[in-house]
């Protein structure tokens, strides 16, 4: 619902026409306010797409030109790669009110002194600027998205109203039509999330709109010089494959933006941290050893090169943020259940993951080889405690940690085993622990069974010692 003079926000602003004129106020198109904010936001210094990581020198730049060029944009990557979060942040550079003709049953906030619509024109040709009532659109309501999977010409762009029409009102008439969200979106942003998706029929509406800024519904010559900055998002193997997206309406996208997954581990680990918003503290606060972080993001980084999962869907960095937040929730019933305190995630807590990992995986059933998706997600934790381990063996020297265990000793460990049983399992915790995981595991018997886990999980994936699974518990042999 449109804001009003009466919104406690904005009654100190202009109420009529007349007011707002006093102050200077100056109309402005929608892409020329996005650059002049942007830019000013650029001159200061600010952070211009707060939450966004890992892009600052590749897809940021090229968002920035695209603003000051006043181009529509397309983002062209593969799932969870925050295609949508940057076109939803685009909204910063708008002004934060602008204001409309506030006109009962008229379907856009139309601009003070460049009306569309007849409703909008003849209020003003009419009548004084006095009696003409002023109301204010929030930044924030001046955005709107769509996804493409069963979206129709009538909802984006318009259809004809049986109701009026029934009344009496002629099909050629402006107020026979039902605006769709574009023209609704008169003087702000739309965006339609997997383009190569929407109907041919509407892509050519979309073209239109691109390339005449109209609306021209059931080719009645009824236009709108409709003022808006048009998005879209696309996987880049379906909008690439032929007869997807009409080649006319790929002319017309001023700049094709490509976004792709972190380039560096650390930055995934950054982005899971921000996304997953865990709160670490409380009355049973969690510690998470660094080698467990890496363990979860190093597993959507297996996935994503992974012959058994299809490189063409992707693996969003939402596969990484439920896995982290799964982890900790395992190590958090335990700590409730146990009374132990801090809550430190095991490798035994990724047992858990197949919950929050299935469904977001889709698999290559060529390259999996008739494997199950639980089957692929045991492959990859595998996979990534063999690829961590292996970097803290080269990089802290423990190649001869095997030999730390007798040879025949037995080692169960298990999600609800008591960090103490640890302790009777081993007498003591060689020094270099402490100095291979960046945390002092004697002072801590929680500490200490994690990064024992860890030991032992990347021994077994290194092929040093074997592994038997049951009744929810695991037993190493060395």
């Amino acid at each position: 619902m449109p804001l009003t003079t009466a919104t406690p926000a904005v009654r100190d602003l202009p109420a009529n026409l007349h007011e707002l004129r006093a102050t200077g106020w100056q109309s402005m198109p929608v892409k020329r306010e996005l650059r002049d904010n942007f830019v000013r936001a650029l001159a200061a210094g600010d952070d211009l797409f707060p939450g966004i990581i890992g892009y600052e020198d590749t897809v940021i730049p090229e968002v920035s030109n695209a603003l000051i060029a006043g181009h529509d944009m397309l983002f062209l990557g593969e799932k969870g790669q925050a295609k949508s979060r940057i076109m939803r942040l685009l909204t910063r550079f708008l002004d934060e009110w602008i204001p409309y003709l506030d006109i009962p049953m008229c379907p856009v906030h139309e601009d003070p002194e460049r009306p569309i619509t007849r409703l909008g024109r003849d209020l003003v040709a009419n009548h004084p600027a006095r009696d003409i009532p002023i109301g204010w659109w929030h930044r924030d309501d001046r955005y709107a998205e769509r996804l493409a999977p069963g979206t129709k010409f009538a909802d984006i762009i318009g259809e004809l109203d049986p109701a009026k029409l029934a009344s009496g009102t002629s099909m050629s008439a402006e107020e026979a039509l039902h605006f769709g969200l574009i023209p609704r979106m008169h003087r702000g942003l739309f965006a339609m999330n997997e383009l190569p998706d929407l109907d041919e029929l509407v892509q050519v509406g979309l073209f239109n709109i691109l390339e005449e800024r109209d609306v021209q519904i059931r080719g009645y010559p009824i236009r709108f010089d409709i003022d808006v900055l048009i998005l879209f998002s696309a996987n880049p193997t379906t909008y690439n494959r032929s007869g997807k997206v009409i080649p006319q309406l790929k002319d017309r996208i001023g700049a094709t933006l490509q976004t792709h997954y972190p380039r560096e581990r650390e930055l995934g680990i950054d982005i899971t941290r921000q996304e997953a918003a865990v709160d670490l503290d409380g009355e049973f606060p969690v510690l998470v050893p660094p080698f467990m972080e890496e363990v979860v993001e190093q597993i959507s980084i297996a996935a994503r090169d992974s012959s058994y999962v299809d490189h063409q869907s992707g693996v969003s960095a939402r596969f990484s943020i439920a896995n982290y937040r799964t982890m900790i929730a395992s190590a958090r019933q335990r700590a409730i259940r146990l009374g132990e305190r801090p809550a430190v995630p095991r490798i035994s807590d990724l047992g858990h993951l197949v919950s929050s990992s299935l469904g977001k995986l889709e698999l290559d059933m060529m390259g999996s080889h008739q494997m199950t998706e639980r089957q692929v997600i045991d492959a990859l934790v595998a996979e990534a405690v063999r690829k961590v381990f292996e970097e803290y063996v080269d990089e802290h020297g423990l190649g001869d940690i095997a030999d730390i265990f007798a040879k025949g000793v037995k080692v169960e460990v298990g999600d609800m085993l008591p960090s103490a049983a640890y302790a009777e399992r081993l007498e003591r915790v060689p020094p270099v622990w402490d100095k291979a995981f960046e945390v002092n595991a004697a002072e801590s018997p929680a500490v200490r069974a994690s990064c024992m886990e860890f030991v032992l999980a990347g021994l077994y994936a290194s092929d040093r010692i074997s592994r038997a699974q049951r009744h929810g518990r695991i037993e190493y042999e060395l």
